[in-house]
């Protein structure tokens, strides 16, 4: 039975989410990952979109790629990543229309 459909939530598991998020809490991986949303791109097409060097985008992607939040395809020479899967890109859909929504002003 798995510790999130019965919501008691196992220590392991706050673990790793918690993980993920510190991973996306970082401006520079965020605004990576967020690159790799709409279609896959290359290490370089990153780096020229972001005003990143080559190098530093290869590091952030090597986190991401373990954390599963990104993956990546060989294409003859060069190396695609897109979002690991809908969830990825769903949470941060989600995330982005949650922070354009208008205050209502009933925040405690």
């Amino acid at each position: 039975m798995s510790c999130l459909h019965d919501h008691s939530f196992c220590d392991p598991q706050i673990a790793q989410l918690a993980d993920l998020f510190h991973l996306l809490g970082d401006p520079t991986r965020l605004r990576i990952v967020l690159a790799c949303v709409p279609a896959p791109i290359a290490v370089s097409g990153i780096a020229a979109t972001l005003d990143l060097s080559s190098s530093l985008v290869s590091h952030h992607l090597r986190l991401l790629r373990a954390a599963r939040i990104v993956k990546s395809e060989r294409q003859g020479k060069q190396v695609f990543y897109s979002a690991a899967d809908a969830h990825i890109s769903g949470v941060l859909h989600d995330m982005l229309e949650h922070i354009a929504e208008p205050s209502t002003g009933n925040e405690a």
